[in-house]
């Protein structure tokens, strides 16, 4: 059987250490599988043990594993300024949705996505939301058609200063 179980990635110790290089790992694969896609967004080595290690001070950082396998993660964020600017705290904003196409049996991408529309949900919160660079239409229509509506665009600064177009989605919880 395939189920898809989810943990929050440790931060220290030799599990936590395990699960930093993980992510790592899967960010660096899912980048090069978006280059090979044709897809510009991600870059191998962009993000580092430190980043996923400040977003779980910041928030939250899920693994996904099927028979103890890792299969994906993804970061759940209270708050999102950068891309959203100043909000009440009525929104969970999904990032860096990440999947093992090596190991991860289809739909790991929507059961994260409902991962995090429960935990969101679980807190309160009526709102979902994440974003995309604009320049990739393929994750637009991903995200719409796990019931997301484009409410925006929105630009961002990245590393080094360079700045890029983002599309702004979010999905109504419940009701």
């Amino acid at each position: 059987m395939n189920e898809i179980t989810f943990r929050l990635a440790a931060g220290t110790g030799s599990r936590g250490d395990d699960d930093l290089t993980a992510l790592v790992e899967l960010y660096d694969r899912a980048a090069r599988w978006m280059h090979k896609a044709g897809i510009d967004q991600w870059k191998p080595g962009d993000k580092d043990e430190e980043h996923f290690r400040l977003r779980q001070k910041d928030g939250e950082v899920w693994l996904a594993a099927v028979a103890g396998r890792r299969v994906g993660a993804f970061e759940l964020w209270w708050q999102d300024e950068p891309a959203w600017g100043p909000q009440p705290p009525e929104a969970g904003y999904v990032h860096r949705l990440m999947v093992d196409r090596r190991h991860a049996p289809p739909g790991t991408g929507r059961a994260l996505l409902a991962h995090a529309e429960r935990r969101i949900a679980g807190a309160g919160r009526p709102w979902a939301r994440l974003d995309c660079v604009s320049r990739n239409p393929r994750l637009r229509t991903y995200y719409e058609g796990a019931g997301y509506t484009v409410v925006g665009e929105h630009s961002k600064e990245g590393d080094g200063g360079s700045r890029y177009a983002v599309t702004l989605l979010e999905k109504r919880l419940g009701a």
